[in-house]
Parts: C-alpha cells; structure tokens; sequence
C-alpha cells in the first residue's frame, strides 16, 4: 500500500488526504488535523523511513526559516528519502508584483514580499521535490460567500488590481496528477485572473444581497496583512500543469466555483 507522509494537516492537505485514502492510499500526517506531533521527532523519522511519499504543506515560520527542512531536511534530503516522491505546497507570492501581467513557471522568483517562502519554494525544489504554487485558495467554508454573509468584505476601488485564485479541491487533483510526474515547479492556478472586486459582486449576486460599498484603500483601513494583497497584481498562468500533468481544473473560474458553493 502506498503510504503518504504530510507535513500540516490542514484545510488543503487534508482535501488532498481524501483522496489519497479513496484511492486506497494509507496517509499519516502532522497538523491539526494529524495523528503525530511534529515535534515528536523519533516518531516522525520513522514514519518518514516507512512512508512512499512526503507532502509539506508548512509554510516558514516568523524567523523565515522552513521548519520542516530546518528539523528533517536531513533524512528528506538523503537516506531512506532520497528515492520516493516529495512535495511541497508553495505560494504564487514567490513572483512578486507583475503589474497585472502572466506570469508562469519560468518567471524569477523572490523579488515580492514573501521572500522566506521563495528560498523555501527553491529549497525544495533543489531538493528534486514537485513545488505547487498556489494562490488565493477558497473552497467549502472558506470563500467570498462566507465573508459576504458575515459582512466583511470590501470593494477596493483599485481598477487595475487583479489576481488568481484556486478551488482547493483543484489542489488536490493537481497534486493526485503529479504522483507520476516530473518534479518540479506547477502554477496550479484557474482559467481567469481578475479583480477582488469581481469575486465579491458575483457572491453577492448568488446570495441576492446588496454590494458592499465602493473604498478607496485608505477608508477601508485594512490590516497590514490585508493591504499588502492589494500591493501586488499578477496573472498566473496554469498551462504548465495542464500540459505535463494533464490536469484539467474543475471549477475554471471563480464563477463555477461559487456556484457549487452556494448550491446553485
């Protein structure tokens, strides 16, 4: 039985296990919604030497550091992991500021704000693992739906701002895809990059309710976290994906994947 190894159970990697474990796969994970503390370390190493496949979903830590390279990158880089399948679940933040324009695979990475994720995302990558770039991600209980219902949406008055995002069971079907794949970096990204602004209106318009008011950034006073999104425009391009992995999303835009959401 193929065995995973998941580095942060969490919202996405735990979609991922899912369909792992349909598939009849056996998936052992550290997170919240693990069996095993990551700082267990004897128990860890051993699961790591029985496992067939290593997934880290753990992004760096307030220091910058990755945890799980700076704990475990020996037995992940040498050993009993040198031969099996790694993965790494990294951020389209790696790119940075494109201006709005596409940006793939080939793009350099490590000029934009998320800097500690981009020498992560390259860590890996050196160290022969699959690296899935990820935007923003939504999915069941975590979309423009459930923030619209709770009243904390804006609509930023920002005309060039634009963005990607993914349904997070199209995450884990990019994933599924790349068992047997080359290694090595995926935009996993949906057909149609657009504005903030976009996303809120067609929620409000599959809940029948009235659109938050237009701000300009400085009346909405936004957490720092928050305006720092809006600091960056970029569109990804997914073809890479699509091409060598045959992966083909199933919600292609924001649009489709709202609607399952909402029951329509």
């Amino acid at each position: 039985m193929p065995r995973m190894f998941i580095f942060g159970l969490g919202y996405t990697a735990s979609r991922i296990a899912h369909l792992l474990e349909a598939r009849g796969w056996e998936v052992i994970a550290t997170g919240s919604e693990g069996a095993l503390s990551f700082d267990d370390s004897g128990t860890v190493r051993l699961a790591l030497a029985d496992s067939s496949h290593v997934l880290s979903s753990v992004p760096p830590s307030g220091e910058g550091l990755d945890p799980v390279l700076e704990r475990y990158c020996p037995e992940i880089n040498k050993g009993a992991l040198a031969d099996k399948w790694l993965g790494y679940l990294s951020s389209t933040g790696v790119y940075g500021d494109t201006g709005g324009a596409w940006v793939d695979e080939s793009a350099p990475i490590g000029t934009g704000r998320r800097t500690a994720r981009a020498e992560a995302d390259a860590a890996w990558l050196a160290l022969g693992a699959h690296v899935f770039r990820l935007p923003g991600i939504y999915g069941p209980g975590r979309s423009a739906l459930d923030r619209v219902r709770e009243g904390k949406t804006h609509r930023i008055d920002l005309p060039d701002q634009v963005f990607s995002r993914v349904h997070v069971d199209d995450i884990a079907s990019g994933v599924i895809a790349a068992l047997d794949a080359p290694a090595g970096a995926y935009n996993l990204a949906d057909d149609l990059p657009c504005s903030q602004n976009a996303v809120i209106e067609e929620a409000c318009r599959l809940l029948g309710l009235p659109l938050p008011t237009l701000q300009s950034l400085e009346a909405a006073n936004l957490s720092p976290m928050a305006r720092a999104f809006y600091a960056e425009s970029r569109r990804v391009a997914n073809g890479k994906a699509r091409r060598v992995l045959g992966w083909k999303p199933l919600y292609p835009t924001y649009r489709e994947g709202l609607r399952s959401l909402s029951g329509g």
